[in-house]
């Protein structure tokens, strides 16, 4: 897909799919790789060395800071390869080396809400439901099908 009419920015380093669909103003830094399956929404940032793969839908206003990883398959035993997604609503916060995985079965979902918080190194595993407004402090990992609230917060590194 051709994105020179959109005010789209892609790094000349960066590895953007044809097939990914890219809003208006997106802006895809060095390194980054864009799987052909993504959808991302108007305005979203993806700074350095961002991976963002597999059946992904993402909202408009996003963040994605360096390293951030979002749409990769589950790590669950029972995943044989079905087609599964993740959809991440709009306004939300990725910090460095997160991770967000699909879910396990075919036609299931990881979703995630809107303006969130996934400080660094947070994992949001296969099959979670994320509400509007939450946060996940430092290190923060969400086991597969765990199911949060909105304006839930989960410390990190805690006890």
């Amino acid at each position: 897909m051709d994105h020179a009419d959109e005010n789209v920015f892609i790094d000349p380093s960066a590895r953007v799919d044809r097939g990914a669909e890219l809003g208006r103003g997106v802006h895809v830094g060095p390194w980054c790789w864009v799987g052909p399956q993504v959808r991302l929404g108007d305005g979203c940032r993806l700074d350095s060395m961002v991976r963002l793969d597999g059946d992904l839908r993402i909202g408009s206003g996003n963040h994605f800071h360096h390293g951030a990883v979002a749409g990769t398959a589950p790590q669950d035993l029972k995943y044989r390869g079905a087609p599964s997604q993740v959809v991440i609503g709009e306004g939300n916060v990725f910090r460095e080396y997160c991770t967000v995985n699909r879910a396990t079965a075919e036609g299931e979902v990881t979703r995630i809400g809107s303006f969130c918080l996934v400080m660094a190194y947070a994992h949001i595993a296969h099959n979670c439901v994320v509400g509007d407004h939450v946060i996940l402090a430092n290190s923060a990992n969400l086991a597969g099908h765990v199911e949060m609230g909105d304006y839930a917060i989960i410390g990190g590194v805690t006890p």
